[in-house]
C-alpha cells in the first residue's frame, strides 16, 4: 500500500434540497465539494469545519457522516475521504478560495455538472438516497481527454466568478 492522505468534504444543501459545488481552479477543472485536507492532530469533524468556512466563507451545520471513501488508483496516493452531510440554511455562500476554486454553484442533484471527482459522484449518490455511514472503495478517473486549466490562460481568468445559480 502507498501512503494514506486523509482529506474531508461536505454534501452542502439548502432549502430547495440543491448541492453545493466548487470548480478546481488547476488541473481538469473538475467539480467537487468543499472540503479539503486534514491537518495533523485534527479530527475530521473539525477540518470539515475549518475548509468549509475557508472555501465558501460560512460556517454549516454538520447532520451526519454520509461515507467514508478511500480513493485509489492511476499511481497516485491513496486518499481517504469523510464526506459529511451539511446544512446551508442562510445560502449565503461565497467564493472564498480563489486559489483553489474558481466558480461555486448550487445544483439539483439530478443535473449534476461534469466532468467531477468520482468521491463527490459516489457521495452524492449515497446521501440522495439517503444513506449513512457507507464505507466505499473508489477507483479514480483515468486522465480526461480535454486540456487542463493550464492550458488556456484567458479562458481560466474569464471563469474566475462566483455562480451562484438559482
Amino acid at each position: 500500500m502507498n501512503s494514506l492522505t486523509s482529506a474531508v468534504a461536505a454534501i452542502v444543501t439548502d432549502d430547495a434540497g440543491r448541492v453545493l459545488l466548487c470548480q478546481q481552479s488547476q488541473g481538469h477543472r473538475r467539480w467537487g465539494l468543499p472540503g479539503g485536507k486534514v491537518r495533523e492532530n485534527e479530527s475530521p469533524i473539525h477540518a470539515v469545519i475549518r475548509d468549509v468556512r475557508e472555501e465558501i466563507g460560512t460556517d454549516v451545520e454538520i447532520i451526519d457522516l454520509v461515507g467514508i471513501y478511500e480513493l485509489h488508483g492511476q499511481d497516485l496516493p491513496d486518499l481517504v475521504v469523510h464526506v459529511f452531510r451539511c446544512q446551508d440554511g442562510r445560502n449565503e455562500a461565497v467564493l472564498n478560495a480563489p486559489g483553489r476554486i474558481c466558480r461555486l454553484s448550487w445544483q439539483d442533484t439530478d443535473d449534476l455538472p461534469q466532468p467531477m471527482t468520482p468521491t463527490t459522484r459516489m457521495a452524492i449518490a449515497h446521501a440522495v438516497a439517503g444513506r449513512s455511514g457507507v464505507l466505499s472503495r473508489v477507483e479514480r478517473d483515468p486522465e480526461p481527454d480535454y486540456p487542463d486549466a493550464g492550458d488556456s490562460a484567458e479562458q481560466a481568468s474569464q471563469e474566475v466568478v462566483v455562480g451562484l445559480a438559482g
